[in-house]
């Protein structure tokens, strides 16, 4: 089994160097492959995602990748920075589906800033459209404004657009994993201002009727904001495009007290993947060692799940970063008075300890 391992930048050798180590402590099975991404690959082949990094993420079962992004790369013509290598291999793999699970571990509970009994018990999926909507939209652009009041003027301009088939893989994406919990679907959009929501809306009814057995509701994407932090255990299965699956996902991760505990995937329609933590490369606490990793832990147990086909393995990771919680260990992100506060290095010790 072939794992494409793209570290990144920032904190992102370091994170994915204690998923490695775990991964390895599973067993031989795993043929990993190193290769720059980001900025990383930018400093070295002046692309943030050279033909031979692509070429690898094509050629294996799956991707392991942590993170993307400095300052120092601001200045960069867009299609050199760091950000573009994801959404290039998204494109380039066709990744549409994006799962984000937020869960609030019982140990963590204190670490949210919302009330224990409100929080408590938290277990949410997010699935987010990957390929559409404005993000990939053209025409897009700056140019000059020709309406009368703003004639002259610079204007900025992107377009929103969703096709039936895009939004209909991602509905039998989203009703497929309800299944498997608590059968109950919450489409997410702006039908009531945007032509695209409501093509989103209509289609999303449609294919439901082949899922009698999952309900089927509908949040305009203000409202679902506010509803996941007044009341989020009402969610079970979120689903949304990629611009409201963007902003509402790291809402989600902020619920369960730290982003840095959250995993994600993305995946094509066979399910060959790129797994990362949800959250970014974080420059500012690059090489001081406090970078919790169990985000990309995890999300290395979401591979060996859902890409790779070993939910046995799966299932002895999550339960070893259980174990870790509840032994007290903590990095400085989810750090309360009373635990212990560790190392990226040494939570990585500690989750490898508890595989055994």
């Amino acid at each position: 089994m072939k794992i494409a391992v793209l570290p990144g930048d920032g904190i992102g050798p370091e994170i994915v160097a204690q998923a490695v180590r775990v991964l390895k402590a599973l067993g031989p099975n795993f043929d990993l492959e190193e290769a720059p991404v980001g900025g990383a690959a930018y400093d070295v082949a002046g692309h943030p995602l050279p033909p031979a990094t692509l070429e690898l993420a094509k050629k294996a079962d799956a991707i392991l990748f942590g993170a993307v992004g400095d300052w120092k790369y601001d200045t960069l013509a867009r299609e050199l920075r760091p950000e573009q290598a994801i959404l290039g291999l998204r494109k380039h793999l066709e990744l549409f589906a994006n799962f984000r699970p937020a869960i609030c571990y019982p140990e963590l509970t204190s670490a949210s800033s919302l009330k224990p009994e409100i929080i408590g018990g938290l277990d949410i999926l997010i699935v987010r459209e990957l390929n559409g909507d404005i993000y990939f939209g053209q025409p897009r652009g700056i140019r000059t404004s020709e309406l009368p009041l703003f004639k002259g003027a610079r204007e900025g301009f992107d377009t929103m657009h969703y096709s039936e088939p895009e939004v209909e893989r991602i509905a039998h994406v989203a009703f497929e994993a309800a299944r498997k919990r608590g059968k109950k679907v919450c489409s997410v959009d702006k039908a009531n201002v945007l032509e695209t929501s409501q093509l989103w809306r209509e289609v999303m009814i449609r294919i439901s009727k082949e899922y009698p057995d999952v309900e089927l509701s509908h949040m305009y994407v203000d409202n679902a904001a506010m509803q996941l932090v007044k009341a989020p255990k009402a969610f079970d299965v979120v689903v949304t495009g990629n611009l409201f699956g963007d902003i509402l996902s790291d809402e989600a991760a902020m619920l369960t007290g730290s982003i840095g505990m959250l995993p994600s995937a993305s995946l094509d329609k066979n399910n060959k993947g790129l797994y990362e933590p949800s959250h970014g490369s974080a420059p500012d606490i690059a090489g001081k060692g406090i970078a919790n990793p169990l985000a990309t832990i995890l999300s290395a147990a979401m591979m060996l799940r859902y890409s790779l086909g070993m939910p046995a393995q799966a299932d002895r990771i999550e339960k070893a970063v259980q174990n870790v919680l509840a032994q007290g260990f903590r990095t400085a992100d989810i750090y309360t008075e009373g635990t212990k506060k560790v190392s990226t290095i040494q939570m990585g010790d500690a989750v490898v300890a508890a595989l055994s």
